[in-house]
């Protein structure tokens, strides 16, 4: 069977499924937890997580405050629309986000940590523009309160996730600890992409990498259309009921030197007349954290490829920078709007590239 998307046939493996509840059990238990965890991560770069504790009733209402969000009239939305941001913070309308140059066909609004955003002078590191206030809809005040919650549980669930795969990498449980420490920078979209395949898929988001640490993706039940690379294949990953699809990025595989991987996915769009909702966690470092790179175990370094090399995507140690990255180029409007002066940097030294 062919993608109609591209070149790579569709695969019939799935995903791996992981309790983290294990790792509440006795030590047998928990050791098994974490080798299955770094297996999943350095096979696959994906798994199904359970057993997480994060409540079905919490799940269920922010699911919910994410539908009643999409339903609102279009100039609520527009109201906050990231076009006002200089932070990349706020409503996306539909088509108005690039992956590869690509349209994405996906409503969303993009919600990171509250702050006062950083003076800018010509010592500071460009990516500190990133930081800044969020813009919630004032037709729908019970957005923040949800999504504050929602940050709760699920940062909860992914500094124990990262403490988990720092043992299992042989490391000491805090190794990553302190690039959290002050001034995370985590980003929570909630997403809609309207049907649009009929009958050939569409692109939701195109195939791309994430630039952070790692992702919690909350899916409603039923709704498929993610698609995970592996070995030149797309594998399937419809949604499983209250569990995370969860997935490393860019900054693990540095961490690792390529031990674990940043793997490419997609979402295919829907069909017409249908819809799709989901809510991905992107647990993130603060801007400026450098990840620290792992004196991994002789038989794991054996297996350490080294980051992966692609001109079109540097991956860059420093968070900020890979963030930073992937905002200007997925939102040319704001950029254009806010930042004309990093686009013309960026334009320059592509330039100089080029003929280097």
């Amino acid at each position: 069977m062919t993608d109609t998307l591209g070149t790579a046939p569709l695969s019939t493996a799935t995903l791996p499924v992981l309790d983290l509840s294990r790792l509440n059990g006795d030590a047998a238990d928990a050791e098994a937890f974490r080798l299955e965890l770094r297996e999943a991560t350095h096979d696959y770069g994906f798994f199904y997580l359970v057993g997480h504790g994060v409540p079905h009733e919490l799940i269920e209402r922010v699911m919910a405050t994410a539908r009643r969000f999409f339903a609102l009239p279009e100039a609520d939305k527009l109201a906050i629309e990231n076009l006002n941001s200089p932070h990349f913070r706020g409503y996306t309308r539909v088509g108005g986000e690039l992956t590869q140059g690509k349209v994405d066909w996906r409503e969303q609004i993009d919600i990171g940590v509250e702050r006062e955003p950083v003076p800018v002078s010509d010592e500071t590191p460009d990516y500190m523009r990133l930081d800044g206030p969020n813009q919630w809809p004032a037709a729908l005040p019970e957005l923040q309160e949800v999504v504050g919650e929602w940050y709760e549980e699920l940062n909860r669930v992914s500094l124990t996730l990262l403490r988990a795969w720092a043992v299992s990498l042989g490391a000491e449980e805090d190794v990553f600890d302190a690039a959290f420490a002050e001034r995370p920078s985590t980003l929570i979209k909630i997403v809609r992409y309207p049907g649009k395949s009929d009958p050939e898929p569409k692109q939701g988001v195109g195939a791309h990498k994430d630039s952070g640490v790692l992702t919690l993706l909350l899916v409603e039940p039923g709704k498929g259309g993610l698609q995970v690379e592996k070995d030149g294949a797309w594998i399937d990953a419809p949604p499983i009921d209250d569990a995370f699809v969860v997935n490393i990025g860019e900054l693990l595989e540095v961490a690792t030197n390529g031990y674990l991987k940043a793997t490419v996915h997609r979402v295919i769009s829907p069909r017409i007349g249908d819809d799709r909702v989901s809510i991905p966690f992107f647990y993130s470092p603060a801007l400026d954290a450098t990840i620290p790179v792992l004196p991994l175990p002789e038989e794991l370094k054996a297996e350490a490829k080294g980051i992966t090399v692609d001109p079109r995507n540097p991956i860059f140690t420093t968070y900020g920078e890979n963030a930073l990255k992937s905002r200007l180029r997925a939102h040319p409007d704001v950029a254009a709007k806010h930042h004309a002066d990093l686009v013309e940097k960026n334009a320059a030294a592509a330039a100089q590239n080029t003929q280097e």
